[in-house]
């Protein structure tokens, strides 16, 4: 009776004129929602085809939605237009037992969206300092906001789905058993992500950092949960599932260390040898040209090192920056191949002594 037999029955038509205002402005933005959700969700389809009809279901929506602000206005004013008029007082009852906890849901929904997104936005990376760990941050701040993100609009769909009369029951057992089955096909994909999150987690390695994995080595390009971007000295790109990295060697992290080994020959006094090399790496660690790649931690000479086939090898060792031990060692390398040969002191070469034996001597009668 009353309002849902005879529209809005005595009411005035300022007050209808209202009520079909704020129907209008819900249409729209119901309608902006479900056609930006469209469009997301076309996102992810590969061919055009597919777009074409997802762009025409966003215009069926909004179809859908135009008729029912119609229908609604019919019934509002108590127009005898059938059958807008029977259509809009099913919408009224129906939004008055369901539609309206629903709708609240959905608004709940979408502030807590928001919400996400505002404190995240507040939440700044500092700048400066090491890249990698700013990508870190970064990577982890976008991990947790997704995921807050999901929680949000899962357990909102739950809710609008229940005020709707679904029964949310069945779908999440439904949910659970696809979930399962999908859970096997993409169980490496689950194995990447988590390993990704817990190398950033714990800053095992960063973009910019040298490492070596397995039998790669090279500079880190880029990373990120799923996979690693290796790329070696050759100019070669590896892609590394993070699923299969059991082990890492980070050849850039804090400081680095570049070992020399020096061959002298067996004839020349190791002592003075081993003075000559000392002066000459306190010498390139004095040099102010490339100072700023050590760390204060002084070379250290560790004497002979080993008495090889053919040479006293004597070892070197600089404390030095990250990634800067490559180009000390070839610099004292040619440093001290030149201060051994001012010096007289000799740089032996492998030597191969021939032997052809006795002569043969033949008796003549």
């Amino acid at each position: 009776m009353g309002v849902f037999e005879n529209g809005f029955g005595g009411a005035a038509w300022p007050v209808k004129a209202l009520v079909l205002l704020l129907a209008v402005f819900a249409a729209y933005y119901l309608g902006r929602w479900g056609a930006a959700l469209f469009r997301a969700i076309a996102r992810f389809t590969k061919s055009e085809r597919d777009d074409r009809f997802w762009h025409a279901l966003v215009w069926v929506w909004w179809g859908f939605l135009l008729l029912a602000l119609v229908s609604f206005g019919v019934y509002v004013f108590a127009l005898p237009y059938e059958p807008f008029f029977s259509w809009g007082r099913a919408l009224v009852a129906w939004v008055g037992s369901r539609g309206l906890s629903a709708l609240f849901v959905a608004i709940g929904t979408y502030l807590a969206y928001r919400g996400v997104e505002v404190i995240s936005g507040r939440v700044q990376i500092k700048e400066g300092g090491h890249a990698r760990e700013a990508i870190r941050r970064q990577t982890l701040k976008t991990v947790i906001e997704s995921t807050l993100k999901g929680v949000v609009l899962t357990i909102g769909a739950l809710l609008f789905l229940s005020n709707l009369g679904l029964d949310v029951g069945a779908l999440i057992a439904g949910a659970g058993i696809a979930g399962l089955a999908i859970s096997f096909a993409a169980q490496n994909l689950v194995r990447d992500v988590i390993n990704g999150f817990f190398i950033l987690l714990e800053d095992q390695y960063g973009v910019g950092d040298i490492v070596k994995i397995g039998d790669l080595a090279g500079g880190v390009e880029r990373m990120n949960l799923r996979l690693t971007v290796l790329r070696d000295l050759e100019g070669r790109v590896h892609f590394i599932p993070n699923g299969q990295i059991n082990q890492v060697t980070v050849m850039s992290r804090d400081w680095a260390r570049a070992l020399v080994d020096v061959g002298v020959a067996y004839k020349e006094d190791v002592d003075r040898a081993l003075d000559v090399i000392r002066d000459e790496a306190e010498k390139f660690y004095q040099d102010p040209d490339w100072q700023e790649k050590f760390t204060e931690t002084p070379p250290e000479v560790l004497g002979v090192n080993e008495l090889g086939d053919n040479a006293v090898v004597i070892r070197v060792l600089f404390t030095t920056k990250p990634k800067a031990q490559w180009a000390v060692a070839r610099e004292f390398n040619r440093r001290i191949k030149n201060r051994l040969d001012a010096e007289g002191i000799e740089i032996p070469f492998p030597q191969r002594t021939l032997w052809f034996g006795e002569p043969l001597k033949i008796e003549r009668s």
